[in-house]
Formats: C-alpha cells, structure tokens, sequence
C-alpha cells in the first residue's frame, strides 16, 4: 500500500515549503516475538527474539529519561517503535545512540518495530492534532496491534510516566503502568535507585534540605520562558553562550557572547542559576557599578572548596582565571570584561558524573530510602542530592551518578545512582573513573568494526607495488624516531644527499585511509572516538590493534604502504620544490629518542676516549716518577713525560680524525685493519648516522627561522613514571627530557602539516580542515606579566614575536628561571582547535604558537581522526581519490570539527587526571623533601610549583579560611605575602623547600598535601 505524507519545511530563507513523501505500507514486518506463529519464521530468527510472557512496549520520555534503567539486564523483552526512536533522535542524540546499542546488542531482547510503515499500525495526523499527540497515538496503537496480534498467550505492557497517555491506554483497553510501578512489581528493590522522579517530587526538596543555620538554602531566581528568551536574545537584552566554569574555582563561570565579542564573568552559585558546565545559557548582563561588587561572592563562597595538588595548567583551559588586576600608582580596579546572571537554559549538558557520597550515618532500619549527597571528582559539578536504598553499599565507593533535576527551591540539584565503579583509592577504580569523567570510550571494539580489517598476517600486495598512484621508495633508507617502546609507529624520515648538493627529505606517514574507508564502521567509530587516549598505565586505541600496531605501523624491516611529502632542501633548509604521493616504504631502523641522539652525539667519541686514556696514562707516569726517583731528578723527569704524552695526546687527536675520515672506505672493505677500524666505528660514519645527523642540521635551521619569524619556544612540566610491569604502580617519577632528537622529528613533522594544510587549501577552500591558535587576549596574559613586573622582567606581548624574544631576554641568577617564566607563559595560552576553512576569513586562520598562517594535522592517522579526515582531502586534492560527500555539507563538517576538539579536549584531560593518580599512588609510600617555586600569592599562604613532579598545590601559612587571620597581608604590586610584624616575607618565583606526603582528612579518602619546611 502506498501512502503520502505531506510535511511543511522552513528553508534558511525563512521560507515555508511543502514536502511529499510516499511511504509504503508493509503488512510482512516482523513483531520480534520467538513465539509469534503469525510472523515469518526466517524474520523472526534474525530478531531480537523476545521471549518473556510480559512484553514491553516504551513511549519516548520513558527512553530520554529512564535510559539508565533500561541499560540494566534486569529490564529485557522491549519493544521500541520506530516512531520512539525518530523523536529520541530529535531530542537527545545522546541517549538516542544508547538505546540504538541496546537494540543491536545481541546479548540484550531489544526490538526495533517499524511501526510507521507496517499497514496495521501506521496512523495519519488528525486535524489541530499537535506532534506529541500523534506519537502518543501511535505508540498506543501499536501497543494494541502487539495484543491483539499475540493474543492472550503474552502479556503486553505499555509502560509510560504521561498521565494523559495512561489515562487514554486504559480508556482503549490497554495495559499500562508507570515505569515506578512496574519496577516495584519486579521485587528488586536497588532497581528503584535507578528510577527517575518526575521533576515535581523536587518541589518539596525543603524538607530534607540541611537545616543548618550556615547552610540555609538558596532560591534560585526562575528560568525565562523559552518564548521570552529568544525574544530577548533578538533585542539584545539576553546574551547567548556556552558556559564554562573555572576548574579552580567552581564558583566562577564564563560565558563567551559573540554578539558583544567577549566572555561575560558569572560569579557565585546564585548567579548560575542552575547551570551546568557546557550548558548553552542565556545571560542578561548586570549594572556596570555591580561587575566589580561581584567580585566578593567567589570569594566568600570559595572558602568551601578545597584547594587540591594537580598535573601543573599546560594551557589557559586549565589555569586559574586571574583575578581583576590593580594598578598600582593609584589602587583603580582596571576595567574588566562585563559580569552577568543566568536567566535560562537552552540546552542542558547534564551526564554521567563520578564520584563519592558524603559520609554521613546510616539511617535505622534496613533497606529504607535515605537521602544522600553525592561529591563529583569533577569539583566544577555542584553536589547532587540522591534517594538510595542501599546506602551501606555505596558508602566508601565510586559510583556513577546521573542528574535528574533541580528545582528553583533547592539548594542541589536532584539525581540518581546509576552503578558501583568500586573501592575509592583502588587504581584500576580511580582509572576508570577517570575515563568515565571524560566521556572516554575504552569498549572493546565490535565485531561489524573488526569485521573491516584485513585478514592477518598481512603484507603489501603485488597489486599494491604495481598501483601508479603509489612510488617505490622501498630502497630508500627510511627510519623512523619514537619514544622508547612505541608499537603505533605512525611516522618515518629520510634525508638523502643529491649529486647537485641539495638534500631530498622525505616525511612518510602512514597510509591509514588505505584501510579506513568513509562510511564504514571503522570509520563511524574511529570518527567518535577521535583521538586515541595515552594514560600513564595504557593507551586506550583509536583503531583497532591489529591496524595500530601492524598493518599500519611503519615497523623495522617490513614493507608498508604510506602517504609521502618530499622535499628538495637547500643546506640552508630552503625548500626548493614538494610532492606529494602514495608511496610504499621499507624502514630500515626504528630507533627511540635515546638512540638516535646517541648516533648524532657520538662523532666524538674516539676523541674522548682516547683523551681519558692519555691523561690516565700522565697521572700513572706522574705516580711512578713519584714513587721511584729522588726530589732531585724528579721534576725534570716528570716534565719531560708530561710533554712526551701531551704529544701522545696530539697524536692521538689527529690519529681520531683520521680513523672518522676513514670510514666510508672501512665501512665497504671488509678485510684487514679497515675492518677492525669499521667494527670499531661503524656507529659513527654509518649512512643512518649520516642521514640522522645530516637532516638535525636542517632541522636547527628550519627551527632558527621559525623562531625569527615569532614562534614561542614554551616549557611544559611533563613528567614521566617508571611502571612496575606486574602490579603496574609507579615506581619513579620524573620531568620528561626533550632532547635534539625529539625538536629534530617535531621540525620535519610541522613542515609536512604546514605543507599539506597549502596543499588541501588550494584544492579545497571552503571545506579544508584546519588547525588554528588564536591569539591570547591581554586579560589572559595578566598573570604572567604582573608575575614577571615583580621581579623587574618588562615582557613584550604586542605580537607572537615581541613575546619569544622578551622570552629569550627573561633570564635571571638562577638557571632554572628562564624555563619557569617560559612555563608560566605556556598556561597564559589558549588551546589550538580544528575548524573548518569556509567557517572562518583568512586572518583568523593563523596559528599564534607557531607564527604559521596555515596549519593542520597530517602526520599523526593512527591516533588522530583529524589527520585521517585530511589524508582524504590531499587524496582528492591530487586526484587520487574522490573526495566523500561529507565535504560538500559545511554544517557536518564543523560538527566533524567541533566533536575532534572535544575529544582531543577530553583525551588530554584524561591523560593530566592518569598522572596525578599515579602521582598520589607513588606519594603514598614516599613522603618526600624537595624544591618548590611559588607561582601565585593567596591571602592566607601561596601557590607552588614542584618542578621535579611538575606538579602545584597549595602550601598555607594559615588555617585554612582564615583568609590570612590578621597576621600576613599581601602586596599586589610586589607579588609578595608578608607578616604583619614584617618579619618574614614570601614572593612570586621564590625557591623554598617543602614537604609532600598523602594524608587522610576523611577515611579513605586520599590527598596529596604540601606544607612549608
């Protein structure tokens, strides 16, 4: 039976259209019942074959909110209507992609019945009937149809929490209950934990809110009507943005506006008004004479919060937000950015949380409900106030928490445990917890994912050697350079000298694309997962292993398909010309960082050999004079020995350069003393330490004239841990080493991003993806320039240039001073994100850091999805491939980009939250001395940075609220934090030692304490 259905569509001119489409009607669709005698038995097989005697047919708000019931294996036997699915996509693409993995999960007795094209079920719109009401009526139809087409042999069930369409159900004579009631009938009592209370049972949250007399409860303002919101917002009285609140200070918020071009500072809980991080608010902005008197909330209300010992800020995102600076000569606030309140949410960005319970005592009788407060690890997330029957069993446990609601007369937002993570303290507990946290997906891999991979063992086929668009570079000498023990080997090198003087260097990445094809599921997953995830213990893959650390990796002594960027170099590191193509590559070494500084250093190791053994010689000569002649007879002896080995050492010197000279010749004859000379020396003159050290010299170049054009040369305080390899707990830590090696491979890396980003930009103008790094405003740079104004260091931010060379002059006595200022500027600096091009002018296209107006990712496919997405476009810019038709939907393309900045976001999270796990569980044994430099003065003590954890914390020279309790005051202009009497004084970037030890100020509840030696 065919069917047309009429739909009026709003284009973006604001114009009203009318679509027809024709549906047709099936009468053969498969209900999914194994019992069902009715149905085609072929069908019913491949169903999800319920098979209980109670069906469960669900209406959408059941789906949106109960979603965590519904994931628990005691809810099973489901029907879920088409007509469900569309609206839950429509509303929450979130809880839409969950219930789609329930239905195709084949472990679980979900169904999917397409209601809206099987001929007995299908409904047309009713006159001035709305959109909720005719889904209403579809899902009670079909729970019909389920009845009277299974009979009396099975139960059917409509479960719904909407009073008008259970009052209609059962006019009709259908089965329906409450999804409270239904879960009570089950007789699992922990299962009502995961029950989400209507919004109205919130409205009486007063009478368990705490009656404390320095905790009376808060009225939030009421939320705009979304008519009176977007009113405003078209006038100009109401601001839209994404919130974001302070990670050091969760009473704190901004909101970037672009309709006023700035962040609007939100401070203390009220003016929140219930919004989460990552909610999308209206603000309305307060007074001008109020944005300063704002200032006092986050200071009163911060004095709840506990100061916490963390990985040190890498960038802007993580730091602490400066507060509004003093000019000095005359003690005027400087103007700041506006402050504002939060009249209303747009879209809501409530999730998963972890965390603990509050301890508190258990209540009489077992098995009553017991009203709880939740504590997420995550201090920007309020408390969440929930209902719990098993209060026994989630004290001094992580759990999972979700929000429900929170009401305008309550002080909490109003939620319900979801499940146990475990033990709080226990490594493999807080490591999930920290996946969950930032929304990381460890879940093995599926099987219609791994379905798509190649068989193993797998090799480059003959059709590969003999495909045109590919070169043979298999007899070039290619090596790749990675940290020790890398196994996802995703990039490789060569430097080849050319008869006319010039180098031909090669950057050759791997050619993942050639196994990732658009639309496949090992695209669609590669494409949520976005980047791989590197956490101190493990690393959580983008793709799957076998691709990883096989088929793609650019192993030692195995051929491998890539994608290359060569170029013609000057010994000046002037780039003459560049290609680009498929390639397939032999490497012959994959060395690590230790190993190939070790080739580039050790032109001079027979030099200092022999020296020492010289001047050993001298002082055993020296001894022996010494031992056997007269005083007399000494000295001249002595003389004349001494002369005769410095002669030996002469000779020994040129002896050496003779020897490094000879190599090339040792190196092909391989007989007499040539082959001794060749064994002897080989690490130094073979052509891999040629190539190494040949393409370090153009690399210092290339760096040398990026930084002349601007690029800063920062700091990072990365640390490293040494990982026990049974019990995988830390049994060192220590600052990360950068040597020659690793700015060597990084050099050659940014020319093939910059390279490509020219290429794909040419080709493709409006559909590129890029990576760009705004400028840092002057706010932002605030706390480093007050910090430096204080020890008498005047920095230059006008431009990326004037900073890398105020930078370069920043020195003081002290060694250690030059890297501090340079990671003080590193957290001053905004994160780079991805975009695409036809989102953006040309200007705003350029990437700060790196003074480069056109950058991207290229180099990185196996664990970055960004890279993979422009592999395919420099596929098509060359005409190799067709370029997929993602590309040509902008809208798809900048959600493309804005989920790889929340993953790429997210994965850096995770990995800061890994190392100061591991942090806290090497510190639990090994309480410790050592150095710190105080990077910020409070009121009542100082921040400081531990530059051997590269970590920072508090150290408080009073009890904590005390605000400084009378006996210190601070000096703004000097930075300083000084006792009363005057005795005893603290300033910015002063050393001091402290002492570092885990403590326990609740049980089972662990943290890192600094405090003052």
């Amino acid at each position: 039976m065919l069917k047309s259905n009429v739909f009026s569509k709003k284009t973006r001119n604001n114009k009203i259209k009318k679509e027809v489409r024709e549906v047709y009607l099936r009468d053969d669709i498969c209900c999914g019942v194994s019992s069902c005698t009715t149905c085609d038995s072929a069908a019913a097989s491949s169903t999800a074959g319920l098979t209980a005697s109670t069906i469960l047919v669900v209406d959408t708000n059941v789906v949106l909110h109960q979603i965590d019931l519904l994931e628990n294996p005691a809810i099973d036997d489901v029907v879920v209507l088409s007509v469900v699915l569309d609206e839950v996509k429509n509303k929450n693409l979130s809880v839409y992609n969950r219930i789609r993995a329930l239905c195709s999960n084949s472990l679980r007795k979900f169904y999917v019945f397409a209601n809206k094209f099987h001929k007995d079920t299908h409904v047309e719109k009713m006159e001035k009937e709305s959109p909720n009401d005719l889904n209403d009526r579809a899902i009670r139809v079909a729970t019909q149809w389920y009845q009277k087409h299974l009979g009396g042999a099975t139960r059917v069930l409509l479960v719904t929490n909407d009073r008008e369409n259970k009052r209609k159900a059962t006019e009709e004579g259908i089965l329906a209950e409450t999804i409270e009631s239904y879960v009570k009938s089950l007789e699992q009592p922990d299962l009502l934990d995961l029950v989400v209370q209507p919004s109205s049972v919130d409205v009486n949250m007063e009478d368990i809110e705490d009656s404390r007399p320095s905790k009376r409860k808060i009225i939030y303002a009421e939320h705009k009507p979304m008519s009176e919101i977007t009113s405003g917002l078209r006038h100009g009285i109401y601001h839209q943005g994404k919130l974001r609140v302070n990670r050091y200070n969760p009473f704190e918020a901004y909101v970037g506006s672009e309709s006023i071009g700035d962040e609007i500072i939100i401070y203390g809980r009220t003016n929140m008004n219930r919004a989460f991080d990552g909610d999308i608010v209206a603000v309305e902005l307060l007074p001008q004479e109020q944005w300063h008197e704002e200032k006092s909330l986050s200071i009163a209300d911060e004095e709840e919060e506990e100061e916490v010992v963390q990985l040190a800020p890498s960038s802007a995102d993580d730091a602490p937000r400066s507060t509004t600076p003093v000019n000095a000569a005359d003690q005027i606030p400087v103007p700041s950015r506006p402050s504002g309140r939060v009249v209303g949410i747009i879209k809501r960005n409530w999730h998963s949380y972890c965390g603990s319970l509050e301890p508190m005592p258990m209540p009489a009788g077992s098995g009553s409900i017991a009203y709880a407060l939740f504590v997420s690890k995550d201090r920007r997330i309020p408390k969440i106030r929930i209902q719990t029957r098993q209060l026994g069993n989630l004290l001094n446990k992580r759990i999972v928490v979700t929000v429900d609601s929170w009401d305008r007369q309550s002080r909490y937002p109003f939620g319900h445990y979801v499940r146990v993570i475990g033990d709080i303290g226990d490594r493999d507990t807080e490591s999930e917890m920290v996946l969950i946290e930032n929304d990381i997906d460890a879940r093995p891999f599926t099987a219609q994912v791994l379905a798509c991979l190649p068989p193993l063992p797998w090799s480059v086929s003959t059709e590969d050697l003999a495909n045109p668009i590919r070169l043979d570079l298999r007899k070039i000498r290619v090596f790749s350079v990675d940290p020790p023990g890398c196994k996802d080997i995703d990039d490789a090198l060569h430097c080849t000298a050319l008869p006319n003087g010039n180098y031909e260097v090669g950057v050759h990445i791997a050619d993942v694309t050639n196994f990732v094809h658009p639309g496949s599921p090992l695209d669609d997953e590669a494409s949520k997962r976005g980047t791989s995830v590197y956490l101190v213990e493990r690393r959580i893959d983008m793709l799957p292993k076998p691709l990883t650390e096989d088929i793609c990796s650019l192993r030692a002594d195995v051929e491998r398909l890539a994608f290359s960027v060569i170029w013609e170099m000057t010994p000046e590191a002037e780039i003459i010309s560049t290609r680009f193509s498929k390639s397939v590559i032999k490497s012959c070494a994959a060395l690590s960082y230790v190993e190939a500084q070790a080739r580039m250093d050790d032109r001079y190791f027979l030099l200092v050999i022999a020296t020492l053994c010289v001047f050993s010689l001298i002082i055993a000569v020296i001894y022996l004079h010494l031992y056997n002649k007269s005083n007399s007879l000494w000295s001249v002896s002595l003389f004349s020995s001494c002369s005769l080995h410095f002669y030996y050492v002469a000779l020994l010197f040129f002896l050496a350069i003779y020897i490094e000279n000879c190599m090339s010749i040792s190196y092909k004859i391989k007989t007499g003393s040539f082959q001794l000379c060749g064994c002897f020396c080989s690490r130094l003159m073979d052509p891999l330490t040629t190539d190494l050290r040949n393409m370090n010299s153009l690399a210092k170049v290339m760096r040398q004239r990026r930084i002349e054009r601007g690029a800063l040369t920062l700091a990072s305080a990365e640390v490293k841990f040494q990982i026990d390899t049974e019990t995988h707990d830390p049994l060192d830590i220590g600052m990360y080493q950068i040597r020659e090696a690793n700015q060597m491979v990084e050099e050659f890396m940014l020319a093939a991003n910059v390279s490509v980003a020219a290429q794909i930009l040419k080709k493709f103008p409006v559909c590129s993806l890029l990576r760009r790094h705004p400028s840092p405003t002057r706010e932002m740079l605030e706390p480093l320039l007050l910090t430096a104004a204080a020890v008498g260091i005047n920095l230059d931010v006008s431009s990326s240039k004037a900073l890398a060379d105020s930078l370069d002059r920043a020195v003081g006595d002290d060694p250690y001073f030059n890297k501090l200022i340079r990671i003080l500027a590193t957290r001053c600096m905004t994160q780079a994100v991805y975009f695409c091009s036809g989102d953006l002018s040309p200007p705003e296209f350029h990437h700060y850091g790196l003074a480069a107006p056109l950058y991207t990712h290229f180099t990185s496919p196996i664990r970055r999805y960004a890279d993979v997405f422009v592999h395919r476009l420099l596929a098509a810019s060359l005409g190799i491939f067709q370029l997929p038709t993602i590309f040509q939907d902008r809208p798809q393309l900048t959600s493309v980009a804005d989920n790889l900045n929340y993953r790429h976001r997210n994965a850096q999270m995770a990995s800061r939250a890994s190392v100061e796990l591991h942090t806290l569980i090497y510190f639990r044994k090994r309480p410790t001395d050592t150095e710190a430099r105080i990077v910020k003065i409070r009121s009542n003590g100082f921040i400081v940075f531990v530059p051997k954890f590269g970590i920072e914390g508090p150290v408080y020279l009073t009890s904590k609220g005390q605000k400084g309790g009378g006996e210190w005051y601070v000096d703004e202009q000097q930075q300083k934090i000084i006792k009363m009497d005057s005795s005893l004084s603290y300033s910015v970037l002063q050393t001091l030692r402290i002492h570092m030890e885990v403590v326990e100020p609740q049980p089972n509840r662990p943290k890192l304490q600094l405090t003052l030696i």
